[in-house]
């Protein structure tokens, strides 16, 4: 990706799908040009969280609202130290932010951090483009990086596909480093972090825990050197299929009967663990409103979620696995795509959505409390 800073009100844009469609607009953010996958955001609030999400890495965020902006950036919100988007795409950014925590705006934002934008396009029309057709590679390119479409074109083909993608170890920490409980200290979780959310953390410590963030490459070794009452997998992009060392180390963890609790790449993981597969979504899940059903009690969640890829296991019958009984345990109401697994022997269970509700509803906040349940019992 290459950027400049200069001015973008009235500099022109491109976005290009592998397809060959094309988009024209103005840039949004910083000028030059950027590459990745093209999914969409129904999120109507939120956008400085999707932002940060190191989940997003390599992918340019569609954001299905209209107005986008309006309350600017703060220094709050942020869930990592960076922006991860490759690109962003919104209809009609505020002109300006209002807002009392506002410190700057998001065009002034995301061009500080070299986050090439469009904005001015129908983000409708593109956004029913990739439910039709599926997400795909996609290149925007403004100022002196517009070029012949078919130029353009021909270097969007050229950018690697997700599928196959391992990308925690370019978003996750390369050394350990320890968040301390809130108040007493109650138990100690080692976290391992293929992408992790601050607010995550925060949901954990909130409830008397001390959480060692793990890098990805972590082994059973590192993960049991913390003496952890329960083991934690994160949230994270790329492709499950890729995470072979995780999956081991999930193993290890499962062999031992250590309450363990994954979220979003967690859950891939903990099905790859288990012994089912994974798959691309079409258009994958991304927003603050989806619908979940916890099976178990039957009732349905508003949910914040972003993933690409699924766990490919029956919904409705109990599952033979290396560790025990395992079941779905709470389902997508659009597709009926997992969103959730639990095995009946161990305590282990996993979601794919994200219940730390950054940003999004809190409907799913009891999940928090569930792992310190297990962790309970466990110790008692």
């Amino acid at each position: 990706m290459t950027t400049s800073t200069r001015g973008t009100a009235r500099v022109p844009a491109v976005l290009v799908l592998e397809d060959g469609r094309v988009f024209r607009g103005r840039a949004y953010g910083a000028v030059g040009e950027t590459f990745g996958e093209a999914v969409f955001s129904t999120g109507m609030t939120g956008y400085q969280e999707t932002l940060t999400d190191p989940s997003y890495h390599r992918q340019v965020v569609v954001m299905t609202a209209p107005h986008v902006g309006n309350t600017g950036v703060n220094d709050d919100d942020p869930e990592s130290k960076r922006i991860w988007v490759a690109g962003y795409v919104v209809r009609d950014p505020a002109r300006v932010p209002s807002n009392w925590r506002s410190r700057r705006t998001l065009d002034d934002e995301l061009a500080a951090q070299g986050i090439v934008g469009i904005s001015g396009i129908d983000t409708r029309a593109l956004t029913r483009h990739l439910r039709e057709r599926g997400a795909m590679r996609v290149g925007i390119f403004s100022g002196d990086a517009v070029r012949e479409d078919a130029a353009l074109l021909a270097q969007v083909r050229e950018v690697p596909a997700m599928e196959g993608a391992d990308l925690a170890g370019e978003v996750a920490t390369t050394e350990p480093y320890v968040v301390p409980a809130e108040g007493e200290k109650k138990f100690t979780v080692a976290a391992i972090d293929l992408g992790i959310k601050g607010m995550t953390a925060q949901r954990m410590t909130q409830r008397g825990i001390e959480v060692h963030i793990l890098p990805p490459t972590a082994t059973v070794e590192d993960v049991y050197a913390v003496q952890p009452d329960g083991v934690f997998f994160s949230n994270g992009p790329g492709d499950p299929a890729t995470a072979d060392h995780a999956v081991a180390v999930m193993r290890g963890v499962l062999e031992r009967g250590t309450p363990l609790f994954g979220i979003c790449f967690g859950n891939q993981i903990l099905g790859r663990a288990l012994g089912f597969g994974t798959y691309k979504l079409k258009y994958g899940h991304r927003g603050i409103n989806q619908p979940v059903q916890d099976r178990a009690t039957g009732k349905v969640e508003v949910t914040s979620h972003n993933h690409g890829f699924a766990v490919d296991a029956p919904l409705d019958t109990v599952s033979d696995t290396p560790f025990g009984r395992a079941e779905v345990s709470h389902v997508c109401l659009n597709d009926n795509v997992v969103e959730g697994l639990r095995l009946l022997d161990r305590p282990a269970f996993s979601v794919q959505y994200h219940p730390e509700a950054a940003a999004g509803p809190h409907d799913a906040a009891y999940l928090f409390d569930r792992f310190v349940s297990l962790m309970e019992g466990q110790r008692a």
